[in-house]
């Protein structure tokens, strides 16, 4: 165990890491030593920041937390904070059912923590090098704990959709854009510290400006950041389809180093099944904007992702959204199965009536299907030559991602390790050959 060390673990999305790394700041500025998902922890204190999304983000965040609980009793830990989205839903009970825990934060409490840690460590008078945290420390500042060449800009919290199904309003409130200038100037930093990539997030990307600005400002931004000396590559994460900001495609097509890609969930094909949802759109209107976007960004690539099990669905509705599946053929998707939430609108007034081994067949089909489309579409790139940012070296290869393709969720591509190439830089690589969903080139 290591004194004035603190374990940060970080469960759930990039938004949540994004909350970690500004978290870890705080910590450095007040003295401390942080260290990020240890392999093999050993600081004296540990701050998990937890996800409260679905059942499987909640399971693993229990399960993170009690693991921790039993070095603590071991005498391996001496305090245990825990934080993030689990905690901000479910605190009382927490509080009740796991108190080996010091002390439970809600997701956006990380100055109550850095509080919490430094009175800890000043109430040893042997530790002279801890003392409060500076106010002078930019908001938006905080330890890069990606690969220093790409990082996440986080440009809104909260949702004001409230789907059926999702719990996120209810544990990030309504949708509150950040201000454009203090983005910019996040953006600006990241550019400082040898950021090259700027995968850009929010819960509800189409929304953002809507309450700040009363408009959409989501184009606006990025052209804003595109303009930003040393930003190589911007990629847009959780756009919605409803109310979308059309201009954005614009943008898109015609600012180089914005990636020609859009993570967009659409959750399902049937109008019976979107209706449930909520989701305030039809299969039409759907169809149609995936055909805009399409149209107006030709090599663009569109990630989605897919909703099984939706209470009330049916054999037909699920043929459907296969039938949607292939007509689409969408270039990344990921498919999960829905998960009976309490406080929700489903929670509250659907019957989660479809069995949980249907489900998980129908997720085994779609993505068989998926799966597919994706091997078609890796081997149509052979051949090809295409740029590609080199992330590490493992083993014979670099490993690299195309800017079809985001950190960890995507493809990649591993090249040939002949010749030295350098991390964080992009590279034109020829695609000699696929595989499953990766490529292989060679300078």
């Amino acid at each position: 165990m290591r004194h004035n060390e603190v374990d940060i673990i970080t469960l759930g999305c990039s938004k949540n890491l994004v909350d970690s790394e500004r978290l870890m700041r705080r910590l450095e500025v007040a003295g401390f030593r942080c260290t990020h998902d240890p392999s093999s922890p050993r600081g004296e204190i540990a701050v998990i920041n937890t996800c409260g999304f679905i059942g499987d983000a909640k399971e693993e965040s229990i399960n993170t937390i009690l693991a921790f609980g039993d070095r603590k009793r071991k005498g391996d830990l001496k305090k245990l904070y825990v934080m993030g989205c689990l905690s901000e839903r479910y605190r009382a009970e927490l509080e009740k059912e796991l108190p080996e825990v010091d002390h439970y934060f809600g997701k956006f409490d990380y100055q109550d923590v850095v509080d919490a840690i430094t009175q800890y460590a000043l109430s040893d008078p042997k530790r002279q090098n801890a003392h409060l945290c500076s106010d002078n420390v930019a908001d938006y500042e905080r330890v890069i704990t990606t690969p220093r060449h790409y990082a996440y800009l986080k440009i809104a919290e909260g949702c004001n959709r409230f789907c059926s199904y999702c719990a996120i309003p209810l544990i990030t409130g309504r949708y509150r854009s950040r201000d454009m200038q203090e983005i910019v100037e996040e953006a600006k930093w990241l550019a400082k510290q040898g950021v090259k990539e700027v995968n850009v997030i929010a819960q509800d990307l189409s929304a953002y400006g809507t309450d700040l600005y009363q408009e959409h400002r989501l184009p606006e931004l990025v052209e804003r950041i595109a303009d930003i000396k040393g930003i190589e590559w911007i990629r847009l994460h959780y756009a919605y389809p409803t109310d979308f900001p059309h201009d954005l495609l614009r943008v898109i097509r015609e600012r180089e180093n914005v990636c020609k890609y859009l993570d967009i969930a659409l959750q399902h094909s049937s109008d019976h099944i979107l209706s449930l949802m909520r989701r305030h759109i039809t299969a039409a209107e759907q169809e149609a904007l995936i055909q805009e976007i399409r149209t107006e960004v030709p090599d663009i690539c569109i990630r989605t992702t897919l909703m099984v099990g939706h209470p009330q669905e049916t054999e037909e509705d699920f043929a459907d959204l296969v039938d949607f599946t292939r007509r689409m053929r969408f270039e990344r998707m990921g498919c999960f199965a829905y998960s009976h939430e309490e406080g929700t609108f489903a929670g509250e007034h659907y019957e989660d009536d479809v069995p949980e081994q249907v489900k998980q067949q129908r997720v085994e089909t779609l993505m068989d299907v998926q799966e597919k489309i994706a091997e078609e579409t890796a081997d149509n790139n052979i051949g090809k030559r295409l740029p590609v940012m080199i992330d590490r070296k493992e083993g014979n290869y670099y490993i690299g991602r195309t800017e079809w393709d985001s950190p960890e969720v995507d493809c990649e591509v591993l090249v040939s390790a002949d010749k030295t190439l350098l991390t964080g830089h992009i590279y034109n690589i020829e695609i000699t050959d696929s595989e499953n969903f990766d490529l292989y080139g060679k300078l």
